[in-house]
């Protein structure tokens, strides 16, 4: 093992240390992190790990944003904020499965991280959106309808959440173009991101409000979109 990979291993499993430590990841979902760091490092390098990174930190952040706020108003996911294994792969499957086929040969590398940007994208996206647009939103709209709905529910946007989670891509994009430089493929990365959490705004208006999905499988599914998208775009383009 080469002094570089080394030092990849320790700094992954430190922050899964970290995250169990400080009760943002239980075990078994901080060991679920380390092997889908590893399988995105393999699809995108060091730049995929960065990524992977900001949108933990961020989840991090806008979701204990105001929590007790959240609390009170029944908005808040749980009391401690921690996430389990299932919530770690709906948000990092799909650029998880991206780092897989890079190493079966089926994606290029380019291809496989601009994938799994566009996926970190829409997560965080999602994220930052439904988080914070909770907190600071100031009409709330059903995403199908455009009719005033209850703060909260499934399918229910603001545009102050909506500008959080644009916010959000636009910070993966740039981390994806310090590497590679400002060009179209930040474009494609800021709009899949932004029609995966569209996706899931429609998703959940619709399916999870009918208990036809749950929520895990809503935050994968749109991760999975902004992927496929970006992929469709990039071979098309």
């Amino acid at each position: 093992m080469s002094f570089e990979v080394s030092i990849l291993v320790a700094i992954i499993i430190t922050g899964a240390v970290l995250s169990v430590v400080f009760n943002k990841l239980t075990l078994f979902a901080g060991f679920t992190g380390c092997v889908i760091a590893a399988l995105i490092f393999a699809g995108s390098g060091y730049t995929g790990i960065v990524i992977m990174t900001a949108f933990f930190v961020c989840g991090v952040i806008v979701t204990g944003w105001k929590s007790s706020q959240k609390l009170k108003s029944g908005l808040a996911e749980n009391k401690t904020g921690t996430r389990a294994a299932s919530q770690v792969l709906a948000n990092a499957a799909a650029p998880a499965l991206a780092g897989v086929l890079f190493l079966l040969n089926v994606l290029s590398y380019p291809l496989a991280t601009l994938i799994i940007a566009a996926c970190f994208s829409s997560a965080i996206a999602d994220t930052a959106s439904s988080e914070m647009g909770n907190v600071y939103g100031k009409k709330y709209y059903n995403i199908l309808t455009l009719k005033k709905d209850k703060r909260g529910l499934n399918g229910v946007v603001s545009i102050e959440g909506f500008l959080f989670g644009l916010g959000g891509s636009v910070l993966i994009a740039a981390i994806y173009s310090y590497t590679y430089g400002w060009n179209i493929n930040a474009l494609i990365i800021i709009a899949c991101g932004t029609a995966g959490n569209i996706l899931d705004s429609v998703l959940g208006a619709t399916l999870e409000r009918k208990n036809l999905l749950s929520n895990n499988a809503v935050n994968f599914l749109n991760t999975a979109f902004a992927g496929i998208l970006a992929a469709v775009i990039y071979m098309v383009w």
